[in-house]
């Protein structure tokens, strides 16, 4: 290949504004950090959490973490240090990755729909259907697909021949806007892997929709009003984060080059790259005591463990200080 780098797309036209990119996405990542290893932290550390509604989530935050790193440090850097370059092995790395990540959390999110859809509707069949193997199982399907799939669309993609430059209309390596800078007809083979990936996608959606509409006709019918509050409030935010994952990744991958322009390419690319890894942590702890219940006793247990430091290392000193005294 003749292209050694590529220029992304800076953010703003001055480095005063960069500058100040670099705190907005200073704080998104730090938010996805703290929100995302909290979900970690809480799901290893509490025993009643180990069952698989929340070995998925455990998941699902992994993932996360894995789609913001992949993208974000890189556009902080170039933001900070005022350049736009990326070299070809890191632009292939970073769709490798985010392409992997994007894979294996729509699996993940179909198995959790999956979960909840035998948890409320076939609660007797639960242990023997979605047991601890079958959940290893699903989990690692989940993710080995998810690296099989980013292979082939990296291969497909950097395969190709570029001749139109090697600036990229985007703060990150997106596929759509690598396959502008071929110049062979090609780039069609991968065009028709993206379109077969989009309508395996488009097939889960319709099974986690399908899913919803049984899980919410069982709900409606319990006649406890406690019951239905709780499997809503584990079902909703699911339902949410699905709906917003789905609907701006198949805009940035499938929309006509017609309505294309850079500010909507980088809205929507931060809507789907940056904004489910910030906010799912969000959602998801929302409406589900026994997650926020979890978390806060992680707090209570750290501010506990740090003020028993506290006062073992002010005793040491205070003893220290006696002796050298006398």
């Amino acid at each position: 290949h003749s292209v050694r780098e590529f220029l992304l797309l800076p953010f703003a036209d001055t480095h005063e504004l960069q500058l100040l990119d670099f705190a907005l996405f200073l704080g998104i990542y730090l938010a996805a950090l703290l929100g995302n290893g909290l979900i970690l932290s809480a799901v290893a550390c509490h025993h009643h959490l180990h069952t698989p509604m929340y070995f998925f989530l455990l998941n699902l935050a992994l993932l996360d973490l894995g789609c913001i790193s992949t993208t974000l440090p890189k556009a902080m850097a170039n933001a900070l240090w005022d350049t736009r370059a990326i070299s070809y092995q890191g632009c292939a790395a970073q769709v490798l990755f985010l392409v992997f990540f994007f894979g294996s959390e729509y699996s993940i999110l179909s198995i959790m729909a999956y979960d909840r859809y035998v948890a409320i509707c076939k609660p007797l069949h639960y242990r023997s259907l979605v047991g601890s193997r079958a959940c290893a199982q699903m989990a690692a399907a989940a993710w080995g697909s998810g690296f099989l799939n980013a292979v082939l669309h990296t291969t497909n993609t950097f395969s190709l021949p570029l001749c139109h430059g090697n600036a990229v209309d985007q703060f990150f390596c997106e596929i759509p806007h690598i396959l502008r800078l071929s110049c062979s007809d090609a780039y069609l083979r991968e065009v028709w892997a993206l379109v077969f990936s989009v309508f395996l996608a488009f097939c889960c959606f319709v099974f986690i929709v399908v899913s919803y509409v049984q899980i919410f006709r069982a709900v409606l019918r319990m006649p406890s009003e406690q019951g239905r509050h709780k499997a809503f409030s584990t079902c909703l935010p699911h339902l949410a984060v699905v709906s917003l994952f789905l609907s701006t990744g198949i805009f940035a991958y499938l929309k006509s080059p017609s309505i294309s322009s850079p500010s909507l390419d980088l809205v929507v690319a931060a809507l789907y790259s940056l904004l489910p890894p910030a906010v799912n942590p969000l959602i998801y702890s929302m409406r589900n005591q026994e997650l926020k219940h979890a978390v806060r006793k992680l707090f209570y247990t750290s501010s506990f463990s740090t003020n028993n430091m506290h006062k073992i290392v002010i005793g040491f000193l205070q003893t220290n200080t006696l002796s050298a005294n006398s």
